[in-house]
């Protein structure tokens, strides 16, 4: 009868093992969804690229919604991830 108490911790510990692994599973970010309809294809561009943490600097010098995108798109991600 004194394995009885110790069947119970196991399969306690199991079970709560059990529930761990299938709550960190989740607790996955999934990427950020904006809508940007409306906006230039090179706004948009410039959006994913600032979330992205990545910059094609000839585009960002060269056009105003490339530029305007890539800074709202980084501000509005680092928002988001925080």
């Amino acid at each position: 009868m004194s394995s009885l108490p110790a069947d119970r911790v196991r399969r306690a510990g199991a079970l709560l093992g059990l529930v761990l692994l299938l709550a960190a599973c989740g607790t996955q970010q999934r990427p950020q969804s904006f809508n940007l309809s409306g906006y230039s294809a090179s706004y948009r561009q410039g959006h994913a690229d600032g979330c992205a943490q990545r910059r094609d600097d000839r585009q960002y010098r060269a056009e105003g919604d490339y530029m305007m995108g890539w800074n709202d798109g980084r501000s509005a991600c680092a928002k988001t991830q925080r």
